[in-house]
């Protein structure tokens, strides 16, 4: 079985193939080019590499949020336009888990962290190799998060690019329970994606057209708008 893998949730660009449960390729960047102009050439890029044509593939999995709204909407965009052209089974997994994925076999909690701006972050607890989620994937304030991660008194390995915004006010605040996951593990891998897509069963194609992104929050401007709607109705 060979399966896609699309990872373009935040800053990270991300594409994969796996053939029968094993690596064929897999490409990593970390540079300032939007998703929109990059990742439809990096998966045509993959695919040309290892000889395959989009037809080949079996399964296409994508990482489906939470994170950039532009990152996020791209990633599902292609995924779906590629499912439901090819007729293919499409898998969508969450994008902190796919971070967190890097440092399964570290033994304590893993707190995968995407900047949201204004001090928010998109954040989750895992625990283990099975990355069982001991908080669920949210949308919340550094502060709040620190504080929620206090009461668990256990060492927590934070992972991802965004962790150094936050980090001198994480170690202000937990101490020596925090640890700082090496930078190798901080790009999501979309190889990663595709393992934890191969956990799950797989959806109908049909349920390709209800597949919907993860954001966690609504949009700043349908935030601004709804709040404009509020303060119209009781003028």
């Amino acid at each position: 079985m060979i399966w896609l893998g699309i990872e373009t949730a935040n800053t990270p660009l991300s594409i994969a193939v796996v053939r029968d449960g094993k690596m064929v390729a897999e490409m990593v960047q970390n540079i300032k080019l939007t998703h929109s102009a990059g990742a439809m050439p990096a998966i045509e890029e993959v695919l040309t590499r290892v000889g395959l044509k989009p037809s080949d593939l079996d399964a296409i999995a994508v990482s489906e949020g939470p994170g950039s709204y532009t990152g996020v909407r791209i990633g599902v965009t292609l995924a779906k336009t590629l499912a439901w052209t090819l007729q293919k089974p499409l898998v969508g997994i969450s994008s902190l888990k796919v971070l967190a994925a890097n440092a399964a076999l570290y033994n304590g909690l893993i707190c995968p962290i995407f900047d949201a701006r204004r001090g928010n972050v998109y954040t989750a607890i895992y625990q283990g190799m099975a990355l069982e989620a001991i908080v669920e994937d949210y949308h919340t304030h550094i502060d709040d998060l620190l504080e929620r991660l206090k009461t668990f008194e256990a060492p927590i390995l934070f992972v991802g690019i965004d962790v150094d915004i936050f980090w001198e006010k994480i170690v202000t605040v937990l101490g020596d329970t925090a640890v700082r996951a090496p930078f190798s593990y901080d790009l999501p891998h979309a190889t990663e994606v595709i393992r934890l897509a191969m956990e799950v069963t797989l959806p109908s194609v049909e349920a390709t057209h209800h597949f919907v992104p993860q954001y966690k929050r609504i949009a700043e401007a349908e935030a601004n708008w709804l709040k404009e709607q509020k303060e119209r109705a009781y003028e």
